[in-house]
């Protein structure tokens, strides 16, 4: 006699990578109402994650995978970089899961402080970038948006006393910030495929609000011209780096105030099941599904995955670990975003979501992961990571495997015309191998993010901003255990921005043995 069908037919498809393995096979095999208000319940519980995972633009109107929208901003952005993170990750490594989870408490103390300041400054958190923050300040018709910035980055840095003395195994170790404004226009975009979506900006004001957190100096506040130009009569500023100047922190409490605005709430409505019948449980799962997909498509999938199966719990035990990282820097598209005519945004667009989804597969195919689009001084960047949360013994092999790939889809993407004019399109591309700390770091109950940090991360991206010209860079440790396999070139020892003694790097060329190395 056939097995019934089971009430979850229709959805079942769509719930394969949104219940916890355990739960999943519960609810198929005994599609009771006590199993089936487990999965609503669930996925309620999931939605409030995943809302917390993304910016305020993609949650407010939720996208359809898959589908590329666009739309010109203005504003003040705002970058921020932390210095004294390695140390103090060196300081707790030792100390194995005690040590992370210390070291999380100091990251996720720091997050919450600075998030509560940008909200009730009236910032959007849009992403993390290891330690550091981009935020935006959206324009308003008074065009405060600068004003707003500078008084949220004022507060932030008086914040920082408390993160100025830590005590760790290794004495007292300090934390210090330094804080990036420009003002500008640009373009916010979602784009992807249905699997795998992000939110990107497009446009030199992003780069250029790099150049000022890095021209700028800890503890202090570093404003481009053009943000200068909209905050001038409202603050004392001294010259900084050129083209920057620093904000003169000479405001009283009461001046500076405690916030613009009033804090809102990023909390989302609940659902309440009134009806427990197996057709309307199956009836408010499909709905729960149709809320949750859009937002869990911003994620890579093994990350999904851990948020899944540890959603009962509300958290993901915080990790030290090795992993191999690859720093992908994609040049001459997002600079583009200046010059582009209405006719050719549409193109220019559908040519970084094609390199996106493209690059995105080459790692997933390889067991990679790839966390984000970010920014550097040019270009957009991407890290990718291999070994967190899942790792292999060949995650070296299968990080240089990707690397070819990634540059080999660069040089054969379409060209799109900006200004009537074929954009010219490279990446450079670095990697490291070595300790990390994986975990969920942000508010604990609010915006968060999964991410890798440490110094591996670190000399990446170092490697990936020497490697002009379509060439792969990789450290010593990274050519030990690729050599069999792949044809590297020494270029000798390099000096690295916060390496005391020069790093010996190679240049990856080719695969010599032509076997694939994928998941």
């Amino acid at each position: 006699m056939p097995s019934p069908i089971s009430p979850l037919a229709a959805v079942e498809p769509r719930l394969r990578s949104l219940l916890p393995a355990d739960l999943y096979a519960t609810a198929w095999m005994d599609p009771s109402p006590a199993s089936l208000t487990r999965v609503f319940e669930h996925l309620r519980t999931l939605q409030r994650i995943l809302y917390d995972y993304v910016p305020r633009q993609v949650t407010e109107v939720l996208p359809r995978p898959g589908e590329a929208r666009h739309e010109w901003q203005e504003g003040t952005l705002m970058f921020t970089d932390l210095a004294g993170f390695t140390p103090l990750m060196e300081a707790n490594a030792a100390r194995g899961s005690a040590g992370a989870e210390s070291l999380l408490g100091v990251l996720n103390s720091y997050f919450s402080e600075m998030i509560e300041i940008i909200s009730k400054s009236g910032g959007n958190l849009l992403e993390f970038t290891g330690d550091a923050m981009l935020v935006e300040f959206p324009a308003d018709p008074r065009r405060s948006d600068a004003a707003r910035a500078v008084r949220a980055g004022l507060r932030m840095q008086r914040a920082m006393a408390r993160f100025a003395d830590l005590e760790t195994a290794e004495g007292a170790l300090s934390l210090e910030m330094r804080v990036g404004l420009h003002t500008g226009r640009f373009i916010a975009a979602d784009i992807g495929t249905p699997r795998r979506m992000a939110h990107v900006l497009l446009g030199t004001p992003v780069q250029r609000t790099k150049q000022a957190e890095g021209a700028g100096e800890v503890g202090r506040v570093c404003l481009t011209e053009a943000a200068h130009e909209l905050a001038r009569d409202q603050f004392n500023f001294e010259p900084g780096h050129p083209g920057h100047v620093l904000v003169v922190d000479d405001l009283t409490p009461k001046s500076l105030g405690e916030y613009e605005i009033s804090p809102t709430s990023r909390r989302m409505a609940s659902a309440v099941l009134l009806d427990r019948s197996v057709e309307a449980l199956v009836g408010e799962i499909e709905k729960a599904v149709k809320s949750v997909e859009p937002l869990a498509s911003y994620l890579p999938r093994p990350i999904l995955t851990l948020v899944v199966e540890s959603a009962a719990r509300r958290s993901i035990p915080p990790v030290f670990l090795e992993a191999t990282v690859v720093m992908v820097n994609l040049i001459g598209l997002s600079e583009s975003a200046d010059h582009v005519r209405p006719d050719e945004v549409d193109a220019l667009l559908n040519t970084f979501a094609r390199a996106f989804a493209l690059i995105n597969a080459a790692a997933e195919a390889r067991g990679g992961v790839l966390k984000n689009i970010t920014y550097h001084l040019a270009g957009s960047d991407m890290l990718i990571y291999f070994g967190v949360p899942n790792a292999h013994i060949d995650d070296s092999l299968r990080a240089a495997s990707a690397a070819l790939a990634i540059r080999d889809i660069v040089a054969r993407l379409p060209p799109p015309s900006v200004g009537g004019r074929e954009v010219a399109l490279e990446c450079q591309i670095g990697m490291a191998r070595g300790p990390v700390f994986a975990a969920e770091i942000g508010e604990p109950r609010g915006r968060r993010e999964f991410n890798v940090l440490g110094d591996s991360v670190n000399t990446a991206a170092r490697l990936m901003g020497r490697a002009v010209g379509n060439r792969i860079l990789i450290t010593e440790a990274i050519q030990r255990e690729i050599a069999a396999r792949f044809n590297c070139q020494s270029l000798g020892p390099m000096r690295l921005k916060g390496k005391a003694a020069p790093t010996p790097v190679f240049a990856l060329r080719e695969a010599v043995d032509q076997r694939p190395v994928r998941s």
